[in-house]
């Protein structure tokens, strides 16, 4: 089961040709509400965008946050954590497990 979730919201910024991805860690464990609370805080920083963008829907799950992640980075339970424009790197790559 899923501690948080890791979630992409296409935000529209002032001088960008097109909506540029934001990337949010939320510690919750429904999917639902946590795409909600990451819209939340995306609206902090500039209107979502209404439709696809480059076959990205406005508001997307990128991965499931394991609770050894969660802990490892210290995510609290219903928090929204932004992370900026660029991919998540140490957010994802914690979630690979080695083979036993």
């Amino acid at each position: 089961m899923a501690s948080g979730w890791l979630i992409g919201v296409m935000v529209e910024v002032a001088g960008e040709p097109a909506p540029l991805r934001h990337f949010f860690a939320v510690g919750h464990e429904d999917r639902a509400k946590a795409e909600w609370r990451a819209i939340d805080s995306a609206l902090l920083i500039g209107p979502v965008a209404s439709s696809p963008v480059g076959g990205l829907e406005p508001v997307h799950m990128i991965s499931e946050l394991t609770p050894r992640t969660v802990h490892t980075l210290a995510l609290k339970p219903g928090e929204v954590r932004p992370l900026g424009w660029r991919w998540p790197r140490r957010w994802i790559t914690l979630e690979v497990r080695t083979p036993p």
